[in-house]
């Protein structure tokens, strides 16, 4: 292995079918990744033996052993690791399975290479703050807890990390879609005395309601149809570590009425059981709406409220952190020109103007998403203003007239935010903080169907 070769992030993709794995190793090189292949868990074990792998991607069923099997033993055996599902066989059950098995990401058959490419990027991103918290070093200059920032409000959320790690408090991340509160959340449990057991992320939202109690806390044999077995639930699999409640107001009011029951007993009753059982977890909670508001309209427990709110962190909105927008914008092109291997690439001063002047609606998240779009698209070694989208060009002169109506501001920033992704509906509806669901009803319904 030449020197250039060791700098690469190496992926082990797990797959028995042959096509599948040509084409994952095919889109994986032309991303600058190392890539081994191995047709079976057997196979697999005697590489993970032999070689550092940062990534496996493993596919769901297999003969002999499956992917779960894997996934399992590379959390109790390879600390440096990361796990990423992919299978044909996409239900809620199998992801929620997948994520107790220690998995970090969850792909369902069939994805786009965009799809691929981000859980692959948000996976070894997740590796790199681990470590880095795990070490104590940053990453780079601006860099703390894996988080970029050296604004007076950024500054604010790192003491407040740093007060909320060193305790079992339970913690409320605020803030708007794609400001960063799971890594806010990943930053308190990688530096906090529970680092070492697991950190579970569990989003509120994506899990229907009829499920989520159950996915929680577990449920015994025969609670329900369908329930052949006892499965313990996120409770049980974050024991001695964190457990984190992203989009915690999507929940309903019976199901926050659980929530504080566990909050006040540490205790979790599984569905279909009588008997509780005691859990040591520590809860973070995080959510992009005004808590406060929901209380008033009775959407919201003001009791669990109070219970989640022991220590409040409020992510900013990137476009109050000043010269932070800079230091993410560097931050990302220095990320993604080695990604697609072109050095060299710097942004013009008009080009950085444009960064500063524009008003970031998808935050962070956004942010990303742009840069990796021009770091891609750009010929030159100069990312220049007329490389960005008319949207952002001459974003200060438009829309500044308030005869217009509600519908023509949400068109036009629906199509500003599709164009900024390349029409990458699940990038915008990221973006925009609603679901595919809800963006492919708001396209259809402005006649914006040509941005797909």
């Amino acid at each position: 292995m030449n020197s250039q070769d060791a700098d690469k992030e190496q992926i082990l993709v797990v797959d028995d079918a042959e096509l599948t794995l040509e084409m994952l190793q095919r889109n994986l090189l032309s991303c600058g990744y190392r890539i081994f292949t191995a047709p079976g868990v057997a196979e697999a074990l005697g590489i993970l033996e032999s070689t550092p792998i940062d990534l496996v991607i493993t596919d769901y069923k297999m003969p002999e052993a499956n992917g779960l099997n894997l996934i399992r033993h590379i959390r109790e055996n390879y600390k440096d690791t990361e796990t990423m599902m992919i299978t044909g066989y996409a239900t809620i059950e199998g992801a929620v399975e997948a994520v107790k098995a220690g998995a970090d990401e969850y792909l369902p058959k069939p994805f786009t290479d965009e799809e691929l490419f981000s859980a692959v990027r948000k996976a070894l991103n997740k590796l790199k703050m681990r470590i880095a918290a795990e070490d104590g070093s940053s990453i780079e200059p601006g860099s703390h807890y894996g988080l970029i920032g050296e604004s007076k409000s950024m500054q604010k959320v790192f003491r407040a990390i740093a007060k909320v790690a060193s305790t079992s408090a339970t913690a409320l991340i605020t803030g708007d879609s794609g400001t960063g509160k799971e890594l806010v959340a990943r930053a308190i449990h990688y530096n906090s005395p529970r680092a070492s057991a697991p950190f579970v992320p569990v989003n509120c939202g994506a899990i229907p309601e009829n499920l989520l109690e159950s996915e929680l806390f577990g449920h015994i044999r025969g609670a329900f149809t369908g329930a052949t077995e006892a499965r313990a639930g996120f409770f049980q699999t974050a024991e001695k570590g964190t457990i984190f409640l992203d989009e915690v107001s999507n929940t309903s009011l019976p199901m926050q009425a659980k929530l504080l029951r566990v909050l006040q007993d540490k205790e979790v009753c599984m569905v279909g059981s009588d008997r509780s059982r005691r859990v040591d977890v520590r809860i973070l909670a995080a959510t992009n709406e005004d808590l406060q508001s929901m209380i008033r309209k009775k959407r919201f427990r003001e009791d669990l409220y109070y219970r989640l709110n022991v220590i409040l962190i409020d992510m900013p909105p990137l476009r109050e952190r000043g010269e932070d927008i800079i230091l993410l914008a560097n931050h990302f092109k220095t990320k993604f020109i080695n990604e697609f291997e072109k050095p060299g690439l710097k942004f013009s001063d008009n080009a950085l103007q444009v960064i500063i002047n524009y008003s970031w609606p998808g935050n962070v998240r956004e942010l990303e998403n742009l840069v990796r779009r021009l770091v891609l698209m750009t010929d030159g070694d100069i990312i220049d203003v007329p490389d960005f989208s008319p949207h952002m060009r001459f974003s200060v002169h438009r829309g500044m007239g308030v005869n217009r109506t509600l519908a023509d501001i949400e068109t036009e920033h629906i199509k500003n935010v599709l164009q900024s992704v390349d029409g990458n509906k699940t990038h915008a509806a990221e973006i925009l903080g609603i679901d595919r669901k809800t963006l492919r009803e708001k396209v259809k319904k402005y006649g914006l169907g040509s941005s797909s």
